[in-house]
């Protein structure tokens, strides 16, 4: 093992980018320099952010120097307005059209209720002198709307069920015939008469509007023609069907026909009820309005957006700190999540160390430690223990013999106190546990 990887007090320093935190861990030296004394090395640390637009566009201005300090919520850099002002002045304009149209809907909405409204109390004042009608011991009055509603509703539904099954009935009846023939027949018998209405017109047009005998020859061609195949047409239908077939299939097609009529009429009936508020006129209106509602939402969610993305032209300082970097110059076009800038808080100043495992009882949260770095060798800076790592890490990773065991480090997280402003991040330093 001590041949392969080189003593502890040599290792080479190792960088390490997290999200937020820029952090360089090294391990320059660690040993027991006295009864009580535990001395690890690092390298100073701080919060990175990097600063990016959310929308596209051309920089405008950069307000910032690198090495410049700025204050939350500071302006950093400006982006170019004229494209997002022309957007929103075309929404701007959408909304004054939806508003415009909701109005309008309004209007049409209250106009036809009102003469819903109207209808309904003239056709129930009408009711009210009504007497009760033949087949009835009740006067029209005397059920109330909401119960006339329900019963007509009621035989609607009962209409359309009995239409459904006659129709079903009618296809079982055909279904039961002996083969296609019929239907053939059927279709001959429809084309056949289709055809002989028109040459019966045909004949009526030629004796009435022309003297011309060959005329009126080649229209009572076409018409004793037409008559022939109806007439050729109406036997074989005739004779593909016996008696009692005939039978069952009129009735099951008069069937058909009179649920049709009973469907019609209840429909008819239900939208008769169908006054006031949930007249067709008035439902009609209000869907109308409905829309017109949506419109004006859409409208305004749309101008809202564009007014979101205005704001986001001035790219702001997220926290107190300093410019680190500085990325773009004006007019550059960046797009959104493009590092322009980078800022440290360097008021929040941390530094990570690595403990041996078996000096990491000396080690407690809030513990204090000097700090010394070699640009200031005369001066000590104070570190509180912020953070112990609950899991242990091994150096190299994959050490697994008995050894390598002696090498399962902790980190060990401090904060520094720097008032005066002298550390900058990555310088190495020294911490003495105490």
């Amino acid at each position: 093992m001590n041949n392969k990887f080189p003593p502890l007090p040599v290792r080479i320093a190792v960088a390490v980018i997290v999200i937020g935190t820029l952090a360089y861990f090294g391990f320059r030296s660690l040993n027991n320099t006295g009864p009580s004394d535990l001395t690890a090395s690092g390298t100073i640390e701080a919060t990175i952010v990097n600063v990016a637009p959310e929308i596209a566009g051309k920089v405008t201005d950069v307000l910032v120097q690198e090495s410049q300090p700025v204050k939350m919520n500071d302006p950093l850099l400006h982006l170019d307005p004229n494209l997002l002002t022309a957007q929103r002045a075309v929404a701007a304009a959408s909304v004054d059209s939806a508003n415009a149209a909701l109005a309008a809907a309004q209007v049409k909405y209250d106009q036809a209720l009102q003469a819903a409204i109207a209808a309904q109390d003239a056709q129930r004042a009408k009711d009210l002198k009504v007497s009760k009608p033949g087949d009835f011991s009740q006067p029209a009055w005397f059920f109330d709307p909401a119960e006339q509603v329900q019963s007509a509703k009621l035989e609607l539904d009962n209409a359309q069920t009995a239409l459904t099954d006659v129709a079903d009935n009618l296809t079982n009846v055909i279904g039961k015939l002996n083969d296609s023939a019929y239907l053939k027949a059927e279709k001959r018998l429809a084309d056949a008469r289709a055809a002989f209405l028109i040459a019966e017109a045909v004949k009526t047009e030629a004796e009435d509007a022309s003297n011309s005998g060959g005329l009126l020859d080649a229209a009572n061609d076409y018409y004793e023609i037409a008559l022939t195949e109806l007439d050729d047409a109406q036997t074989a239908y005739n004779d593909s069907l016996t008696t009692d077939q005939a039978t069952d299939l009129e009735y099951a097609r008069g069937k058909v026909i009179a649920a049709q009529q009973r469907y019609y009429a209840a429909y008819a009936r239900w939208l008769s009820f169908q006054t006031g508020a949930e007249s067709p006129a008035v439902v009609a209106a209000l869907r109308s309005l409905d829309q017109a509602k949506f419109s004006v939402a859409q409208a305004d969610a749309n101008l809202a957006l564009l007014d979101t993305q205005v704001t986001k032209l001035a790219i702001l300082a997220p926290m107190d700190g300093v410019i680190l970097l500085r990325n773009v110059e004006p007019g550059e076009f960046v797009q959104p999540g493009a590092v322009a800038l980078t800022m440290a808080d360097l008021t929040d100043l941390t530094i990570t160390v690595y403990v041996p495992e078996a000096l990491y009882g000396q080690v407690s949260l809030g513990q204090t430690a000097e700090v010394r770095v070699d640009s200031f060798p005369n001066l000590t800076f104070t570190a509180t223990v912020v953070h112990i790592a609950d899991q242990a890490e091994f150096t190299p990773r994959n050490v697994q013999t008995v050894e390598g065991r002696s090498s399962t480090f902790y980190a060990i997280k401090l904060k520094v106190a720097d008032p005066a402003g002298k550390l900058k991040i990555g310088m190495p330093a020294d911490v003495v546990f105490k």
